[in-house]
């Protein structure tokens, strides 16, 4: 039965009493009353239900009349008529007949789903015994209904791809009013008093009155080819945005970051020059106009937008190789990186979640290693561990520090639930501690510095271990190195509670004891240690340097760190699709310029060489790939 019907039951019931009333009253009226007029009087009263719950009944009796009638019954009655007529009166407009009302009290319990329909449960033997006890009966149903929501969010959530997108989780606001309420968010801007500006509708970001004037910069998007149920897209750009293109190249061999604030008052929405002018700003500090300007670098991109493409389709795929691409993927970071260290992670994770699905075959831009920090930030748990076993089998997660021992992580928080079973808690713990042990063997090398940034001291057993000590870390090969010191570099913080550290030291008594004992697992792990981790990816590379974490940074090998990087595209791909080239500059020579000249660069970053018939510094053959 719905609560709409129980309300009019109840309703029904306080007029049943008021009708069986004015029956008494009527009988012995009727024994004194003579004529016809007053027995017609007396059958339109009888029946006060039509009287007070139908519009279009035709009746006889005033108000008045009735109300004198009603006075008559003792006080008890009266006042509980007066209470079926003003609730009657006010259902008025919603014309629902007495047969109607009946025929839903036969129905069974209904409850709504997301779509508006109504799910119907079988009939209850208990809810239809309940008598008079409306109210209660109606506690019951909300809750039978809190529970059929519930139930219906999780198998929504668990038939989603684990790349789902939210368009309402890509809000940050959307987050801080879950955690601080509507009013702490919204308050400010609900005492502007300003004339509305109409702007396109965009989920990513949402225009600011302080922003210039919208007008398209010159970026639009074309779908390339559709194969497979995948739609490949790309950016591109128009001959006047080439143009100023080729102006802000000129603006980063200035090195003058003045340049790139004249470039920005012409060309307000400018996608390269708002990155490196962010970088720029967050550099001194000033962290709320680098995140400004990122967030209008990602409105310029949304309206750009094609019509076919999707945010949380999945489907949707941007290839990195193209360089009109590369700044989306660009901004898409560098806005996660704010809403993390805003308080803000799991806007952060959707955006996470975002990237990955342009293009997850390739991951250009590592996403896979900051995934499970997010995922523990915003404590999804389950998340976590369902993308873990989904694509361990063809990307071999457990070969990531960050993943065997986040994974061991997400099972312990689980098993500290109290809405769960003691059977299952001992599951969880079991799982948890087995996890945690493979990875300690795995990568050994990650214990001492996590300890070390978590400022615990481990005792002696453990640092004077050959197994755990400086040989574990000076024998691990490059690239397992700067995987370790990424994760522990990002994550140690989550490592801080004091349960936590009971649990990793009664783990890694447990692996010692494995160690001396002479585990087999001990020797599987070293072999793969010294086959695989001799070279990273060049998108591992990238991944360190747009993360800047000085832990990882200091392990980079030197072919990355010697080349010159540019904040607008770091570590380009080798086989980039160039697009169009930049034209050669004037009076442009061979590079051959001395050390006097090379000395007063670095003292002038303005100093131009042509001023004295040399050459200029930065050719231009630098950025034809970009």
């Amino acid at each position: 039965m719905s609560s709409r019907a129980l309300r009019r039951l109840k309703g029904e019931q306080r007029a049943q009493a008021a009708l069986n009333t004015l029956k008494l009253t009527g009988e012995d009226e009727e024994e004194q009353t003579k004529g016809d007029t007053t027995a017609h009087k007396q059958k339109n009263i009888s029946n006060i239900f039509e009287l007070i719950g139908e519009a279009d009944v035709d009746v006889s009796v005033s108000d008045e009349e009735t109300a004198e009638r009603i006075s008559d019954i003792k006080p008890g009655a009266a006042s509980l008529e007066k209470d079926a007529v003003k609730d009657e009166k006010s259902n008025k407009k919603k014309k629902k007949k007495k047969k109607k009302a009946l025929a839903e009290n036969g129905r069974d319990n209904a409850v709504p789903t997301k779509k508006g329909h109504n799910r119907v449960l079988e009939p209850q033997a208990d809810d239809l015994s309940v008598g008079d006890d409306i109210d209660a009966f109606l506690e019951t149903l909300e809750k039978k209904k809190s529970i059929s929501y519930q139930s219906l969010d999780n198998s929504a959530s668990e038939n989603r791809p684990v790349l789902y997108v939210e368009h309402r989780n890509l809000n940050p606001e959307t987050e801080l009013k879950r955690y601080f309420g509507v009013r702490a968010v919204l308050g400010d801007q609900r005492s502007k008093q300003r004339p509305r500006q109409f702007h396109r509708c965009t989920w990513m970001t949402v225009f600011k009155d302080t922003w210039p004037r919208f007008s398209r910069p010159g970026i639009s998007m074309s779908l390339v080819e559709s194969k497979n149920g995948i739609q490949h897209f790309t950016f591109e750009h128009n001959r006047d945005y080439q143009q100023v293109q080729f102006k802000f190249f000129d603006a980063v061999e200035s090195m003058d970051p003045n340049n790139f604030v004249v470039l920005l008052q012409l060309n307000p929405y400018h996608i390269d020059s708002l990155l490196q002018l962010s970088d720029v700003c967050r550099i001194q500090e000033d962290q709320e106009t680098a995140r400004d300007l990122i967030e209008r670098a990602l409105y310029s991109f949304e309206c750009a937008f094609h019509p076919v493409f999707s945010l949380t389709s999945g489907t949707c795929r941007l290839d990195y190789c193209r360089p009109e691409n590369r700044a989306f993927y660009l901004v898409l970071f560098k806005h996660m990186t704010f809403l993390e260290k805003r308080g803000c992670p799991r806007t952060a994770l959707e955006y996470c979640k975002l990237i990955l699905s342009l293009d997850p075959d390739n991951d250009p831009l590592c996403m896979l290693l900051i995934f499970d920090f997010l995922c523990l930030r915003c404590r999804e748990y389950t998340t976590l561990i369902r993308l873990f076993e989904e694509w361990e089998v063809h990307r071999n997660l457990s070969q990531l520090p960050n993943f065997s021992f986040s994974v061991a992580l997400s099972y312990y928080h689980l098993s500290q639930r109290e809405d769960i079973s003691p059977v299952e808690n001992h599951q969880l713990k079991q799982k948890s501690n087995v996890l945690l042990q493979n990875a300690l063997i795995m990568f050994p090398g990650a214990l001492m510095p996590l300890l070390d940034l978590c400022t615990v001291q481990p005792d002696a057993l453990v640092s004077s271990h050959v197994f755990f000590g400086p040989s574990s870390q000076i024998g691990q090969p490059p690239a397992l190195s700067e995987l370790v010191a990424l994760y522990v570099g990002r994550s140690h913080s989550l490592w801080k509670e004091a349960g936590l550290m009971l649990w990793l030291e009664e783990n890694v008594r447990k692996v010692l004891k494995r160690v001396d004992s002479h585990d087999p697992y001990l020797e599987d792990c070293q072999n793969k240690r010294k086959q695989r981790y001799q070279s990273a990816p060049r998108n591992i590379h990238r991944h360190v340097l747009m993360s800047e974490i000085k832990e990882a940074t200091a392990t980079l090998p030197l072919e990355v760190t010697t080349q010159p990087g540019m904040g607008f595209d770091p570590l380009p791909p080798l086989d980039s699709i160039v697009s169009y080239i930049r034209p050669e500059r004037q009076n442009m020579g061979a590079s051959n310029e001395g050390t006097l000249s090379l000395f007063f660069r670095s003292l002038l970053p303005n100093f131009n060489l042509q001023v004295s018939g040399c050459i200029t510094v930065c050719p231009s053959t630098q950025f034809t790939s970009v």
